[in-house]
């Protein structure tokens, strides 16, 4: 069950989302609907000419990603909202968990600290999203 955004208290967690494992194909389409095209994102040998192990996810493929733990709520508000530190890098299979907790709930504001983790649990971005309730 999906819970009421303004009965929700300081503390409270929307249900966790896991996506599942990072594809090539999925940064290749973030890269043409975004016209992100550094091949860091696509290629291995240039993203090993940059320094990196191997191809990482575009930051804003996370941070889009992040907003689907407000789909459920859209047509009773909207982000209104949102800020993010990109903290670690995405790689090819990580499986990224996203997270919400409440961090104020104030009239027909709910302000919640979110963030995505890999599957060792490391943060790899962290913000917070202020949701206006209609």
């Amino acid at each position: 069950m999906i819970p009421i955004l303004w009965d929700l208290e300081v503390g409270d967690t929307l249900p966790e989302i896991q996506l599942p494992p990072v594809t090539r194909i999925d940064l290749i389409k973030y890269a043409g609907a975004s016209g992100d095209y550094n091949p860091i994102h696509t290629i291995d040998d240039e993203a090993k000419k940059a320094g990196l192990p191997g191809v990482i996810a575009h930051g804003m493929w996370t941070m889009g990603n992040l907003a689907k733990l407000f789909t459920p709520y859209l047509e009773k508000g909207f982000i209104q909202d949102y800020q993010v530190r990109f903290m670690g890098m995405v790689f090819l299979d990580d499986r990224i968990t996203l997270k919400a907790t409440v961090k104020a709930n104030e009239e027909s504001k709910v302000t919640f600290s979110v963030k995505a983790v890999n599957e060792a649990d490391q943060e790899i971005l962290a913000g917070h999203i202020v949701y206006q309730v209609f």
